[in-house]
């Protein structure tokens, strides 16, 4: 089954789904306008006996919770559906190649880093915005991470970690769409830091004394009820527990403010931990992430679970008829305010790796989903020692691949690539291309080639420099300290470098001199890259070191028009286009 029939078929059940919960819903909502009504007539028919009116009251009241509760789990039900829904829609769209509609990730750009800014990594139309079907905030930080780390360590397990995802769509919606439910403005980062912090401040004894103080709290009712107590004295009873709860009020305020404002957090949560507890996993990298999360003795779901469950409890003292029963009869702030201390003491040093877990299956769940969409794409072969990139039809990903000119490349290790060709040929878009390529490989993906061998290597490049008004930084400077940075780099470690016109900012013969100079340092230093340029004296360095080759892209004129093919082409280009543009567009005559 293709992806597209695949989110076809998802989008036709859901919407089914989505209709039979919506009619629940409704029923629901019915049963507690009838349960209402039905209680205040109760209690209004046996008000002269005002035992009974109460007894319904609170039997009716007790109902209605239960319907309320209900209720809920019946809308956070069709809440996934309707998730489930778009999760499909959006699948379909991106199939389409709509994709501006998503998050572009600009926040994660970086004009220092080694490559991101140069291949639109993040931003408007960038792969991030493409790739990305993260549903938490700190899922989709984790991604970006990911994305820029510059690693090439365990290529063979991350692929089998995205294979193996990306044969569980199903699953991977399913966690998604609860995801999605995650509505909290908490990140997680502030939460540990509460957890950590936190500082206990209801007696021990206190579990004891509430549960003796419940029960005394039924016996007076009872005897009240059967006529042996006299209601003054539970009134007192009530009153006391008050006095109790008040002494501690003010910190119970501040502990519900807290717990409040996580809570939809855990909820979410411990349903993801016990998605990921329940999957088989068969690669090393998600069994490795699963045992994180199944090493205690209990599982993280069912602590989480307990949490959340804490939470719902204390988040009850809302409801000022429960509240005031609740505090008087049964100290029941105290006693949830002490359960969800025990767990915090108990539990708070595991949140920080239950949190990763979750973070790390939510980006990477958009790196399967990626692969899913795109079968027809290759893992590369992973080899070492051999070229750096052996690639049979090798296209941009974010380029429609109806239009889309793919190229093989073959480029060897310690070699260098001198690119020529004529303005918009093709020679920024085949660098990004390439680094996407090793990116893609890097990470894990399957990239946008038929075939493709690989051996691995970290990628540098400096293809954007832009001045810094802001450091009163030129344009040359700019340039100079990127390419001082990249010699720095490549004195540390071994660089796949991409370079689009070495010292755009000086003159033209000053160019030319530098830019061989600094070719031969890169040569010398063992590097492995590809350069492009419009100076074509520079394509003369071939004819002095073996290790350097020299390619093109080409445009011709035909009938008056210009003409690409975007094909890359050994040798050195020979038509280039500045003149033929100024006359065509009435520039000059």
């Amino acid at each position: 089954m293709t992806a597209f029939d695949f989110y076809t078929q998802e989008k036709a059940t859901q919407q089914k789904h989505l209709l039979d919960a919506n009619r629940q819903i409704n029923l629901s909502s019915m049963l507690r306008l009838i349960l209402f009504l039905g209680t205040a007539f109760g209690i209004y028919y046996f008000y002269p006996d005002w035992k009974i009116a109460a007894l319904i009251g609170v039997v009716g009241f007790g109902i209605f919770l239960f319907l309320v509760s209900r209720h809920s789990d019946l809308k956070y039900k069709r809440n996934k559906i309707d998730e489930l829904v778009k999760l499909n829609e959006t699948e379909l769209e991106v199939l389409n190649r709509n994709f501006s509609h998503l998050a572009t990730g600009k926040e994660f750009e970086d004009h220092d880093h080694p490559f991101s800014q140069d291949i639109d990594l993040f931003g408007k139309g960038s792969f991030f915005q493409y790739l990305n079907r993260t549903s938490l905030k700190d899922g989709k930080k984790k991604l970006a991470s990911i994305l820029t780390e510059n690693s090439i360590d365990n290529i063979d397990e991350k692929q089998e970690a995205i294979k193996e995802l990306a044969d569980k769509a199903t699953w991977r919606q399913e966690f998604s769409a609860v995801a999605k439910l995650v509505k909290t403005e908490t990140n997680s980062s502030n939460v540990l830091a509460w957890l950590a912090s936190y500082k206990t401040f209801v007696p021990k004894f206190m579990f004891y004394l509430s549960w003796v103080f419940t029960a005394i709290s039924i016996l007076l009712i009872a005897g009240y009820y059967t006529q042996m107590v006299n209601g003054w004295l539970v009134f007192a009873w009530f009153l006391v527990g008050w006095g109790i709860t008040g002494v501690y009020v003010k910190k119970i305020n501040v502990m519900a403010n807290n717990v409040r404002k996580v809570q939809d957090t855990f909820h979410q949560y411990y349903q993801l931990l016990g998605m990921i507890e329940s999957i088989s996993f068969k690669s090393e990298i998600l069994k490795k992430q699963q045992l994180a999360v199944k090493a205690e003795a209990t599982k993280a779901s069912k602590l989480l679970k307990s949490f959340s469950k804490a939470i719902d409890a204390l988040d009850q003292r809302n409801n000022a008829i429960f509240i005031a029963v609740g505090n008087g009869f049964l100290l029941w702030d105290l006693r949830q305010t002490l359960r969800l201390e025990k767990w915090i003491i108990s539990n708070h040093e595991n949140v920080k790796t239950w949190f990763e877990v979750i973070e790390f299956i939510d980006a990477y769940n958009s790196l399967g989903n990626f692969a899913f969409n795109h079968a027809h794409y290759s893992f590369p072969e992973i080899h070492k020692d051999k070229s750096i990139i052996k690639a049979t039809k090798l296209g941009h990903p974010l380029l429609n691949p109806e239009k889309r000119v793919d190229n093989d490349l073959l480029i060897e290790n310690e070699h260098f690539m001198i690119i020529t060709g004529a303005n918009m040929a093709g020679k920024s878009t085949f660098l990004r291309t390439v680094s996407l390529h090793i990116v893609m490989a890097n990470i894990g993906l399957p990239v946008c080639a038929e075939e493709s061998e690989y051996t691995p290597i970290k990628l540098i490049t400096s293809m954007r420099t832009t001045d810094s008004l802001s450091d009163d930084e030129s344009y040359f400077f700019s340039e100079l300290k990127r390419l001082q940075y990249i010699v720095n780099e490549i004195q540390e470690d071994k660089y796949f470098i991409i370079l689009d016109e070495i010292l755009k900012g000086t003159n033209s013969t000053d160019k030319a001199i530098g830019s061989r100079k600094f070719i031969q340092k890169l040569v010398k230093s063992k590097s492995t890259g590809i350069i492009a340029t419009h100076d074509l004296s520079l394509c003369e360095v071939s004819d002095e070191l073996n290790q350097v080759e020299n390619h093109y892209f080409d445009a011709e004129i035909v009938n008056d028009e210009l003409f690409f093919d975007y094909k890359f082409k050994e040798g050195v280009c020979q038509n280039m286009n500045a003149s033929f543009l100024l006359k065509k567009m009435n520039i000059v005559d």
